[in-house]
């Protein structure tokens, strides 16, 4: 139970690595604030999700709101304090890839996926860290980057500069809000086969390509990355803040 009675917040929630990190943290004892895009109530997959979680005999509450909102954050952060009395993590995991060429790239597709994936994250942190602050007992703040923050990709020009921009604001975060016991890192996935690459991937030949470059011949599925989250969010990792974790089996390293 290494999230024992703590209170996550969790954006981008109801579906793919959000969702099955929401899982994992409710069996490790915590109690979730499953944040999501569309319908502020009623959302299938965010009362699929809640009803798991009491399952497994914890509590959790969804909030429905557009993560490419400047005001999101703090609506979330109103909400997960008016039902639980305090938040203890955050992880910004929100975000979205509409794969596009970079020449022909609009400036409405370019400013809705900096909103989703960068702007909204920030304000997003930001309230959780002044909470956090305000309750005087420190935290864990987690954004989930990418592997795309530190390579490139011709279809994610748009995409690539969001994910080092959550890195570096979780490097500028953890110098900030150090005094305060917050600790900040991020996780940063390989290739994980959920919704935001389903299309691209059922390219048979791209799938085996992908799986191959891996060391350890596979793509990346949700409860992959759900394990590092729960350990950054937990007190083993309490002296472990400004850092990256790659998750990727290998991917990054497997040149030849």
């Amino acid at each position: 139970m290494l999230l024992k009675d703590k209170v996550v917040v969790i954006t981008g929630a109801s579906r793919g690595i959000g969702r099955a990190a929401a899982l994992e943290c409710a069996k490790q004892g915590a109690d979730v604030v499953i944040a999501h895009s569309g319908r502020p109530t009623g959302n299938d997959a965010a009362q699929s999700l809640i009803i798991e979680i009491q399952a497994i005999g914890r509590r959790a509450i969804d909030v429905g709101a557009d993560s490419a909102s400047l005001d999101t954050g703090e609506l979330i952060i109103h909400e997960a304090v008016k039902a639980f009395d305090k938040i203890d993590v955050f992880v910004n995991n929100a975000g979205i890839c509409p794969f596009h060429s970079f020449l022909d790239m609009s400036k409405d597709l370019y400013m809705q996926t900096v909103n989703t994936n960068l702007n909204g994250a920030y304000f997003a942190v930001q309230a959780a860290a002044n909470q956090m602050k305000k309750q005087g007992n420190g935290g864990s703040i987690i954004a989930v980057s990418s592997i795309s923050a530190l390579v490139g990709g011709g279809m994610q020009t748009h995409y690539t500069p969001t994910k080092a921009g959550l890195l570096s604001l979780m490097q500028s975060c953890a110098v900030a809000l150090g005094e305060y016991g917050i600790r900040c890192n991020a996780v940063l996935p390989g290739t994980i086969a959920t919704d935001i690459n389903k299309e691209d991937l059922a390219d048979k030949e791209k799938f085996n390509y992908m799986s191959s470059r891996t060391c350890l011949g596979r793509l990346g599925v949700p409860e992959d990355i759900a394990g590092p989250i729960v350990f950054l969010a937990s007190d083993m990792a309490s002296y472990v803040t400004g850092a990256s974790l790659l998750v990727d089996g290998g991917l990054f390293v497997n040149l030849q």
